[in-house]
């Protein structure tokens, strides 16, 4: 329960912030929906892999933990699996970006 309310607190708060970016003079009706879309990708993006990169390093650590031994082989993918988790989270935020220059 603590997760939804964490998750349901982050994406308020993203959404809250789009105002921000408004700008004044006349605008197309869809601008709003499109800034809204830019604040919803980003903020489920970096939800989604902030809770990908902790139940993978929970699963390496713990593995670690059971088996010292197999450090080594459990380092390097993790590694690399962060690594392409924070990769998507970067790209959800280039295209909310570009979407916020249509805007």
């Amino acid at each position: 329960m603590n997760r939804f309310w964490n998750l349901f607190t982050f994406l308020a708060t993203s959404l809250l912030a789009l105002p921000a970016f408004a700008e004044g003079g006349a605008a197309p009706e869809h601008n709003g929906l499109v800034a809204i879309g830019a604040g919803l990708a980003i903020g489920i993006a970096v939800g989604g892999g902030t809770l990908g990169q902790g139940k993978a390093s929970a699963a390496a650590l713990e593995g670690i933990a059971r088996n010292p031994n197999a450090s080594d082989k459990i380092f390097t993918p993790m590694i690399l699996g962060l690594a392409l988790m924070e990769s998507l989270v970067l790209l959800a935020f280039v295209v909310a970006f570009l979407l916020l220059n249509k805007v």
